[in-house]
């Protein structure tokens, strides 16, 4: 009977050591995948990511892309405050003016993507622009991915740098997409500036856990629990934050700066019901535009004048903008 009991010991033993082997090797494998700075090739055909070929036509040969290479931005830095060197890119009004739009793009993306946003506030708007690269991102250092929860704190302490250049008057807008608007939206439950008046969050996500949850069930069929569970403490250590904390759902809760939420109803990579329940969940006053056939991040694109629209009419609403007839915005 003793020997018995010491086969079960010795066995049970091992399984829990072989669980634990797993759990570990499994972190480090998503931590690499996922949030570790460096090529994401299991991205590279995702069927959650295929956009229309119009969209495509737009991403890749659009005339924002000349209107970008023919700006002349300033280049701007900024030291975080645990010691990375962040890039952006500044580029003042035609005419002055006390606007200015920060724009945050998406995982894996760079600062001057968001030129394709960038061209309708600084022609049609005119406004100061500013397109920060990301930490891990670009030219910005950092070997991680922040997913919008450290990036957070970077965008305000670039709010405060822009404001003191601009002056204390300068009225701010926040526009993100993707990872950027999951970072606009974690921004929005700090105590932002008294400059920030405005924040338009484009197919966000709620939690980085949510968001992985997700994917790791969509792409790898796998439960989330505890693997997750154990990767998150691995992203605390290695990233100093946790996946549960980096939460737009919770910000939204203390958020008093008005919102404006944007997504594709077709979005399969970040599903649609993530922005409703962050507009439900919004303590601020919020608006919700939810764009027909469009998948991740193709709003803009696939409803390019609603777009303007809407985004106008709220800004409108929350700063002192120029009056532009509403054909003339169907029109541009």
């Amino acid at each position: 009977m003793k020997i018995k009991e010491i086969g079960w010991k010795k066995m049970v033993i091992f399984l829990v050591a072989l669980f634990l082997v797993f759990q570990i090797a499994g972190s480090f494998f998503f931590y690499n995948l996922a949030i570790q700075r460096g090529p994401k090739d299991f991205l590279t055909g995702n069927a959650d990511l295929k956009v229309s070929a119009e969209t495509m036509e737009v991403f890749l040969n659009g005339d924002w892309l000349d209107w970008v290479d023919t700006q002349d931005f300033q280049e701007m830095d900024m030291t975080s405050k645990d010691g990375l060197e962040l890039k952006g890119y500044y580029l003042p009004a035609k005419q002055p003016t006390e606007k200015l739009v920060i724009l945050t793009h998406g995982y894996l993306g760079h600062a001057k993507q968001m030129g394709l946003y960038g061209q309708y506030y600084y022609e049609e708007l005119g406004f100061n622009i500013f397109m920060p690269n990301a930490r891990g991102h670009s030219k910005s250092g950092g070997d991680y991915y922040g997913f919008g929860w450290p990036d957070r704190l970077d965008l305000i302490d670039w709010t405060k740098q822009l404001t003191e250049k601009l002056g204390p008057k300068t009225e701010v807008v926040y526009h993100g997409l993707s990872m950027g608007a999951a970072t606009v939206l974690m921004a929005s439950g700090e105590q932002l500036p008294e400059q920030v008046k405005a924040i338009i969050a484009d197919s966000p996500y709620q939690s980085v856990y949510q968001l992985f949850a997700y994917q790791m069930n969509r792409m790898f069929h796998l439960p989330a629990f505890p693997l997750l569970d154990t990767m998150s403490v691995l992203t605390k250590v290695r990233a100093d934050y946790s996946l549960k904390e980096a939460d737009a759902l919770n910000a939204v809760k203390y958020a008093t700066v008005p919102i404006l939420y944007i997504h594709g109803n077709e979005d399969t990579f970040v599903p649609t019901d993530m922005t409703i329940e962050l507009y439900e969940a919004t303590k601020s006053d919020a608006e919700l535009y939810l764009v027909d056939y469009a998948n991740h991040g193709e709003a803009f694109v696939m409803d390019e004048a609603g777009y303007k629209s809407n985004v106008y009419s709220f800004l409108t609403s929350h700063l002192s903008l120029p009056t532009i007839s509403p054909i003339l915005i169907l029109q541009r």
